[in-house]
């Protein structure tokens, strides 16, 4: 019997501001893998990284923002890629940013939005995006997160 490996190669990061209004999502249009569809920042884990490391380097890479917490979503993003043939796990994290940064993307999307989590649900196209997008504004909006998925360690990388 063959098996179909399961594998965790990268991180999904669900970047948040708080506005007046409420919360909005940041949400970014790609240009490579996923052309054209609406994303969370995400990105492959470099050799030696942590995950959470990832998730730091990766929105500062993919928006030029800097996140003032950074959370374990307590979730994964799961999906298979037939091309591989394997079920890919990528841990959730949850960036906290300051209302005011401004968002510079990089190469690797072609736009960006802020918007609230209604409007994201329905500008994802998988449903273990909305998924993510339920659990976090769940969590981490309507909600005090729990402290416990607070990552401290980021504040000695910053």
């Amino acid at each position: 019997m063959a098996d179909i490996p399961i594998r965790c190669f990268g991180v999904s990061v669900v970047v948040i501001r708080k506005r007046t209004a409420g919360y909005e999502v940041l949400l970014l249009r790609r240009n490579h893998t996923l052309v054209g569809e609406w994303c969370q920042v995400a990105g492959g884990i470099e050799d030696g990284e942590k995950a959470w490391e990832t998730a730091l380097r990766e929105v500062r890479e993919e928006t030029g923002l800097i996140c003032d917490f950074l959370y374990s979503a307590d979730i994964c993003e799961q999906f298979y890629e037939a091309d591989r043939n394997a079920i890919s796990m990528l841990p959730v994290f949850v960036g906290v940013v300051d209302a005011e940064q401004t968002v510079f993307i990089n190469d690797e999307h072609s736009e960006f939005q802020w918007v609230p989590f209604a409007e994201a649900m329905e500008m994802v196209p998988f449903a273990g995006q909305r998924h993510v997008l339920k659990h976090v504004e769940a969590e981490f909006v309507n909600r005090e997160p729990i402290g416990h998925l607070l990552i401290h360690e980021m504040s000695r990388k910053i």
